[in-house]
């Protein structure tokens, strides 16, 4: 019975070959689409689940309140050093592992010629208990024995030596500590990209003498300056010290002087341990190893994609629907020689089935093609299985047989309903039927809709790019360069000379230095007291830059100087230009002439 079902809709499709192709294709374009759409959200959500052990490996992050002082809110991926240990002390029988990572790009010397190592984290031999990744040579044991020692992943290892092996060869860092010797002792496999953290390679370092000359930075709870990272015993511990974790910060967080007041980091942050899958999309997304994303967004795309499918549909019911006056007679004949209603809806939901099939095959094939094209645009390595654990055959045949028997349900009982009587009496168009013109029309309409919706979002979002792109920045970006790493022991000293021949190169406008990066979520918090009162104290961001800095940046001083090195107080105070917002929210009341 099934297979006289297939030989009649594949006669049905030959005889009417203009219909199938533009029914097909049109399906086709739709799965398609939808497919693309949901293997990106299939990606986006299946972020560090291909890590063995994902399940136990957890993020410490820090989460900032608004305060009256001016603090605002922020929610961050790294921690303090600090909070990072106490939390592995004080719960040993949850916590199994814990690594305290800091990332950063130092310059590199390898047989002489200097060079940077993209995404180079510096760690102990930890991460590799927690971060659960293949090695190419070496193992996880053995990746990181002294602190000395480097881990490449397998694309670094290639670019600096080719296919010889590495290990044993040395790479010279020079970081805040000076130049340093690393030995290579192993390559690890690349992380996958729909990971919520990458190296490009691994050194270990010891903690104590990285910081000797920083030695606040070990102990400051306000100093979020890499990410801590903690492998539990089994994931419900998680619970449990979250559970804990406000009395965990009274007891553990001290009190700082601050303007002959009580100061205590606790009351306006807070730490969460998160889930290594549920980072990407988790609620911090600044500071963290690799980009997030937003939770809402990839909702947004997964109802795009049944959007996109439901037109589909809807473009496949009205096209039979349409089609149905052909085959008026057909059905007419059918149920004279005897066919049930029965009969007839299996044998045209067949059809539906098999016309969904076919396009369902063009539709794979167009995102075998167009994946490529779609990962280099998003940056990603999205593969298409059929097999395996996160083969998509179950799937795509499911969504086979769902969209064919939702597209070809109307049309399918719409037409076993023809009398036989009437048509063959009168020749009637299957057109003219009861109720149909006004479920086509509102078909129509719904495609309509759901089309300039779609086409409205489209241009928000990309007049909001564009927006984004051309606002002004409060500096010029044209033109604009940023040197990092001059002020690491090795260089230090000559840092001012490099600016001073910097400032001798024709066209350049202007040369300085700063002590970070700069960067609209980079700075360094500094309390500003106007009075002797608790409520005096304004809680603002702080560069600390030299004279040369405004104009090389382009920006605008509203109202009084600019630094001077002229000026010998300036050197010998700590002066502070201020933006316009603190200045006339917080300290002058919006006089800014009182500078």
């Amino acid at each position: 019975m099934w297979r006289n079902y297939l030989l009649v809709g594949l006669r049905a499709l030959a005889k009417s070959r203009v219909y199938a192709a533009i029914n097909i294709a049109g399906l086709a374009l739709g799965l398609a689409a939808c497919l693309l759409i949901l293997l990106y959200v299939r990606y986006e959500a299946g972020y560090d689940r291909w890590m063995p052990g994902s399940d136990r490996a957890f993020q410490l992050q820090t989460f900032y309140s608004a305060t009256e002082t001016g603090g605002e809110e922020m929610k961050l991926q790294v921690s303090s050093i600090v909070a990072g240990r106490a939390l592995a002390k004080d719960y040993p029988d949850q916590i199994e592992r814990h690594v305290w990572v800091r990332g950063f790009s130092p310059v590199v010397i390898q047989d002489g010629q200097a060079s940077q190592i993209e995404k180079l984290r510096m760690a102990d031999s930890n991460l590799f208990d927690i971060m659960d990744v293949p090695f190419v040579r070496g193992s996880a044991a053995t990746a990181l024995p002294d602190a000395h020692s480097i881990a490449l992943s397998e694309s670094e290892a290639k670019r600096r030596f080719g296919d010889v092996d590495p290990t044993g060869r040395t790479l010279t860092i020079v970081d805040n500590n000076g130049p340093v010797d690393y030995r290579v002792t192993a390559v690890f496999r690349d992380w996958p990209r729909n990971s919520s953290f990458s190296a490009g390679a691994v050194a270990r370092f010891d903690l104590e003498a990285q910081f000797a000359d920083r030695r606040d930075q070990l102990t400051a709870w306000d100093s979020q300056s890499g990410w801590n990272f903690y492998r539990l015993r089994s994931p419900a511990d998680a619970a449990l010290i979250m559970s804990r974790m406000p009395a965990w910060e009274k007891r553990n967080i001290p009190d700082y002087p601050g303007g002959g007041r009580r100061v205590n980091p606790g009351d306006y942050q807070d730490y969460r341990l998160v889930a290594l899958p549920d980072v990407h999309l988790g609620e911090a997304q600044n500071s963290g190893p690799t980009p997030g994303n937003d939770r809402a967004t990839v909702a947004t795309f997964a109802v795009i994609a049944l959007l996109i499918l439901g037109m589909a549909c809807v473009n496949f019911t009205n096209l039979a629907t349409a089609r149905a006056s052909q085959r008026a007679r057909e059905v007419a004949l059918r149920k004279v020689l005897g066919a049930s209603r029965g009969q007839l809806i299996a044998q045209f939901l067949t059809e539906a089935v098999l016309v969904t099939a076919i396009a369902m095959l063009l539709a794979l094939a167009g995102v075998e093609l167009l994946l490529p094209s779609f990962n280099a645009f998003l940056k990603a390595d999205m593969q298409l299985h059929y097999l395996g654990r996160d083969g998509w055959l179950g799937w795509v045949v499911l969504l086979t047989l769902v969209v064919g028997l939702l597209a070809g349900l109307y049309p399918a009982f719409y037409l076993a309903r023809f009398e036989p009587a009437k048509i063959l009496k009168a020749n009637k168009s299957a057109a003219d039927a009861q109720g149909s013109g006004r479920l086509r029309s509102a078909l129509v309409i719904g495609q309509f809709a759901v089309s300039i919706g779609l086409i409205i979002c489209t241009a928000v979002i990309y007049a909001q790019t564009a927006y984004a792109r051309t606002a002004d920045a409060g500096y010029v970006r044209d033109g604009l360069l940023q040197i990092g790493n001059i002020g690491f022991k090795g260089v230090d000293g000559r840092d001012q000379q490099v600016v001073e021949q910097l400032r001798r190169v024709p066209g350049v406008v202007a040369a300085a230095r700063t002590q970070i990066a700069v960067d609209p979520d980079n700075n360094s918090i500094s309390a500003i007291y106007t009075g002797p009162s608790a409520g005096d104290q304004v809680d603002v961001g702080r560069y600390g830059v030299e004279p040369g800095f405004f104009r090389a940046m382009g920006m605008k001083i509203l109202a009084g100087r600019d630094f001077s090195e002229g000026i010998g107080r300036d050197d010998a105070t700590t002066p502070y230009p201020l933006d316009r917002a603190a200045l006339c929210e917080r300290l002058f009341c919006g006089a800014i002439e009182r500078i």
